[in-house]
């Protein structure tokens, strides 16, 4: 499965323990994850991760994409709900995408580690029949 991994500057601290603490499940899938929260995720697990532009500079618009053409199947987004973003349009744009196109989303650790969960145990596999159909 494609998953992207996206956290606020306050946040991506938080989503490189997470990902330290499940890099065995990710190792697993193909990863992707804007600018800096990409490189930090690479640094910490040494998981190979496609990097997008930052969110500000339109990472987000860049994973978007490939929601819209049926070819990302889960985002964890660590969000920032307590600091305004310049780029809450974008951020709200994504998080719109993911309801339209039925991919799941985490906006915390704990939905997030429900979620790997989940796919670990074969839960999130309706989105491999999603992908047969794109």
């Amino acid at each position: 499965m494609k998953i992207a991994l996206i956290a606020h500057d306050r946040k991506k601290d938080d989503l490189v323990q997470f990902a330290i603490a499940y890099r065995d499940i990710l190792s697993e899938h193909t990863l992707f994850a804007t600018g800096t929260t990409g490189l930090r995720v690479i640094d910490a697990t040494g998981l190979e991760v496609t990097r997008f532009r930052s969110g500000p500079l339109g990472g987000d618009q860049q994973i978007g994409a490939m929601i819209a053409n049926n070819d990302m199947d889960m985002i964890i987004f660590f969000r920032d709900p307590l600091t305004a973003q310049p780029h809450e349009p974008d951020v709200s744009a994504l998080i719109r995408l993911c309801d339209v196109y039925q991919i799941p989303l985490a906006t915390n650790m704990g939905t997030a580690e429900i979620l790997l969960k989940g796919l670990q145990k074969g839960f999130v596999d309706w989105r491999l029949i999603q992908e047969r159909r794109g």
